[in-house]
């Protein structure tokens, strides 16, 4: 069926508003494809470079331009859980391209950072730029002219959303990501959030903390709660960049080795060489876009994607706006309930239904598109399937449950857990900014409360710890953004304002920073626009002044008059101490040269 006209409105208007440039993204791309394969164009002493370590017969094959060639480019390390899996899968891709006549080198790695690892701490400064530099990296990979397709071995917050960047600014090639899957479950995580609000109460010891934490977040594959990371691998399917039922396969098994396998086999059939030549830059489209955007919602992901999406959108010529993403939440219903916004974890949300059950519902009332192109193929409908292994350990499929297998974690289209995304744009004399509210109790949708400033986040620790937070107020926390830090996550603040909502008291966050990447149960108006560093409204901000958070009519207010507020000087804030130590000084350009939230915070695109 077609979509639902409301989305085709906003579908509509995000063409009209990117036709500039969409059209000359398309321009170039069509030029680069009209050069042919690209090995064809390299010197003999280009190409010796190029294959120099490969067998002669490897060699014999690269030197003509009949076989196609996949470049892999991964995030693959040893120390970071979700990436550790990817050590085996070059050799694995390696042995299945040449199995169907082709060849496959590893023309990169990017870095990949752990916001678990560095939550808290100077080199978390470095997180959101971390997303352009993999762009970077991934395009230096890439820019051998070697490869008539693309591989991308990524997974977490912002590996997946620079290697999106990377290939679309690649367009001209097919792209196909492969996910490494979730780790098995371990410590629920409503248990390690509980130990946690105990640890900031200093009712429990470290020890106590490090046994949950490590009970959590024990074995090879991405974190199990519904963060960045996994809102990551949703996206990627449901824009059609893996294939069908591959996201949530745990690592390790004959099934994500299998899926590893056809990826590299779809990577070959989809080059110019073959019949159904899928370029990354025409198969995600708008529409691709908003099907992004409205499985976010539909599923309670990642408010980080409020960025990232708009960043990986601009790299494909498309013009997507926070407007668009909060009208879209409006009307999406939200059908999955996966920790934070439930108890369930990602390996229970597959088990109900996952990926397939949740595309199948949405395509039943128009809430996504169909007629988009994925790497499989044409249709969105393609992916409402789960996989699984056939007696020879190839990858089949069968059609998705008709009903979830546990409404309680995922349900159906008819009988949504609510009737919108929970997410909202909010404007007002502070400028603008999101709050995600899937997971806060409608009382609690409406704050208002006398401010607390802080220039940091151990500030507000600091007096949560002296006991002067025991009250009702709204905690601005400025100076966050990325031009004044970097836009570090500001996880360390969900247990003490978690702690102080659970006495009774009215507490939420204002801030130019990041919060968690799936946000909880606090109310907390995140990325404001523009940044204190910026002398945008919220530097002008003092404590006691009134501040009115109001989720439902999406509105984010000081009440204080214009003329008070003209008055006033924009605070400065010492940062010379961001700016040094944890290799900041090499991210010196980045800081200052940084966009607004609302168009991404990325160099690349403002």
């Amino acid at each position: 069926m077609s979509a639902d006209s409301r989305i085709q409105a906003i579908t509509a208007r995000i063409v009209e508003r990117s036709k500039p440039y969409r059209e000359t993204y398309l321009e170039r791309l069509r030029l680069q494809v009209s050069k042919g394969v690209h090995r064809s164009v390299l010197s003999c002493g280009n190409l010796a470079h190029g294959f120099a370590v490969c067998s002669p017969a490897d060699k014999d094959i690269l030197a003509g331009d009949r076989v196609p060639n996949l470049g892999i480019i991964t995030a693959y390390n040893d120390m970071l859980s979700a990436h550790q899996p990817y050590e085996t899968f070059p050799a694995i891709i390696r042995d299945a391209a040449k199995e169907a006549g082709g060849i496959a080198q590893v023309a990169g790695a990017v870095p990949a950072m752990c916001d678990g690892v560095t939550q808290g701490q100077p080199g978390m400064e470095l997180s959101l730029f971390s997303r352009d530099a993999i762009a970077m990296a991934a395009g230096i990979g890439l820019s051998h002219n070697m490869f008539d397709a693309a591989v991308y071995l990524g997974v977490c917050d912002k590996i997946v959303p620079g290697l999106v960047i990377a290939a679309l600014a690649f367009g001209h090639l097919p792209a196909v990501f492969v996910p490494a899957g979730p780790m098995t479950s371990g410590l629920p995580n409503d248990e390690k959030s509980r130990i946690r609000q105990l640890y900031a109460e200093g009712k429990v010891g470290r020890a106590e903390l490090l046994e949950a934490e490590s009970k959590s977040y024990h074995g090879p594959g991405t974190c199990t709660f519904y963060g960045t990371a996994n809102s990551n691998q949703m996206l990627m399917e449901i824009m059609g960049f893996h294939m069908p039922g591959s996201s949530f396969i745990n690592p390790g098994t004959p099934l994500r080795d299998a899926l590893t396998r056809e990826a590299a086999n779809r990577a070959l059939a989809i080059t110019a060489q073959g019949n159904e030549f899928t370029p990354a830059g025409e198969m995600i489209d708008e529409r691709s876009v908003v099907n992004g955007v409205v499985g976010l919602h539909a599923t309670g992901g990642s408010t980080n994607h409020t960025m990232h999406l708009i960043a990986m959108a601009r790299a494909a010529g498309i013009i997507l706006t926070w407007q668009d993403i909060s009208d879209l939440s409006d009307i999406v219903p939200l059908l999955a309930r996966v920790y934070p916004n439930g108890l369930a974890d990602v390996n229970h949300f597959h088990a109900a239904g996952g990926m397939g059950f949740l595309i199948k519902q949405l395509l039943k009332q128009g809430f996504v598109h169909d007629d988009v192109r994925t790497v499989f193929g044409q249709g969105l409908s393609a992916y409402t399937v789960d996989a699984m292994l056939d007696e020879k350990g190839a990858v089949t499929r069968q059609p998705s449950p008709e009903q979830s297998h546990d409404p309680k974690v995922l349900s159906s289209i008819e009988t949504p857990f609510q009737s919108t995304g929970g997410l909202k744009m909010l404007t007002g004399n502070l400028g603008k900014s999101v709050i995600k509210i899937s997971a806060v109790k409608p009382e609690r949708h409406i704050i208002e409360a006398p401010a607390i400033v802080f220039h940091d986040q151990q500030e507000l620790q600091d007096a949560f710890k002296d006991g002067k937070l025991n009250r009702d107020f709204i905690a601005v926390v400025r100076f966050q953004g990325p031009k004044a830090n970097g836009m570090p996550e500001l996880h360390r603040l969900t247990p003490p304002l978690g702690v102080l909502q659970d006495r009774g008291f009215k507490v939420a966050l204002v801030t130019d920073g990041r919060m968690s990447g799936a946000s909880g149960k606090v109310p907390a108006a995140i990325h404001v626009t523009p940044e204190a560093s910026d002398c945008g409204p919220i530097s002008l901000i003092r404590d006691g002044d009134i501040i009115r958070l109001d989720a439902i009519s999406g509105t984010l207010e000081v009440l204080v008059s214009a003329a008070e507020l003209a008055k006033r000087e924009p605070a400065r804030a010492d940062l010379s101490g961001n700016e040094w130590g944890m290799g900041r000084e090499l991210f010196a350009p980045f800081r200052r040269n940084a966009g607004p939230a609302d168009q991404g915070a990325s160099v690349l695109f403002h």
